[in-house]
C-alpha cells in the first residue's frame, strides 16, 4: 500500500475552516459510501486538540448518530482517554480515516479509503495535533504506507509529517482480545508522558 500523498489538489482544494470543511464532508457523495449512511461521521473534539485519535470508519451506532466512537468500541475508548489519560473526551479530536460507515463494517476498499483520506489529512492540518493516535492497523496503514501488523508496530513513537505517530489496538480489537488491554494500557502510559513533554 502506498502512502498518500497529503499534498494532492484535493485537500489544497478544501477549505482552511473546520466548519467549512465539515459542511462540504456532510454533502459528500464521491464514493459508494455514501448511498448505504445514515450519516457522515465528520469526527468531533477540541478543535485545537493536542492529542488526535484516529479510527478505520464508523460502526453502526456511529452510522445512526453521527458521531465518531460511541458504540462498545467507543465507550471503551472514553474509558481509556478519561481513566488512563485522566483527560475529558472532549479535549482530544476524534476521527476515522472514511466518514462513512462500510456496510456490515468491513474494512473501507483502498478506493474508498483514498477518496475519503483527503478530508482527514486536512482536519490534521487544521486541528494541528502534536500526537496522532493510529487506532488499529487499518488507520496506521493508510496513514503511513506501512504494512507492518498492528502488534509490532504498536507503542513505537513515530515520525510522522512534523508530529509524533502511535499506532496502538483498536478498541474493538481490545473488547474481543482482552488479554490485550494490558498492551494497550502501557501504549497510553507512553501517550501520557508525552503529552506532558509537548
Amino acid at each position: 500500500m502506498d502512502p498518500i500523498n497529503q499534498e494532492n489538489l484535493f485537500t489544497q482544494s478544501l477549505p482552511n475552516d473546520l466548519e467549512e470543511l465539515k459542511k462540504i464532508v456532510l454533502q459528500c457523495h464521491l464514493c459508494d459510501l455514501a448511498k448505504t449512511r445514515k450519516n457522515v461521521v465528520f469526527g468531533e473534539g477540541n478543535p485545537h486538540a493536542t492529542l488526535m485519535f484516529i479510527g478505520e470508519g464508523p460502526g453502526a451506532t456511529e452510522d445512526e448518530t453521527g458521531r465518531p466512537f460511541v458504540g462498545r468500541a467507543g465507550q471503551l475508548l472514553t474509558k481509556m482517554i478519561e481513566n488512563v489519560l485522566q483527560i475529558p473526551r472532549a479535549e482530544v479530536y476524534i476521527a476515522n480515516i472514511v466518514k462513512c460507515r462500510p456496510p456490515n463494517n468491513r474494512v473501507p476498499t483502498p478506493e474508498e479509503a483514498r477518496t475519503c483520506i483527503p478530508y482527514l489529512f486536512k482536519q490534521i492540518e487544521l486541528i494541528d495535533p502534536k500526537i496522532l493516535v493510529a487506532l488499529g492497523a487499518t488507520s496506521y496503514r493508510w496513514l503511513t504506507g506501512d504494512t507492518t501488523p498492528i502488534s509490532k508496530v504498536r507503542g513505537q513513537t513515530i515520525e510522522f509529517q512534523g508530529r509524533i505517530l502511535i499506532p496502538t489496538f483498536h478498541p474493538s480489537y481490545l473488547l474481543r482480545n482482552p488479554s490485550k488491554k494490558k498492551e494497550a494500557y502501557q501504549d497510553l502510559l507512553k501517550i501520557k508522558e508525552l503529552l506532558c513533554e509537548v
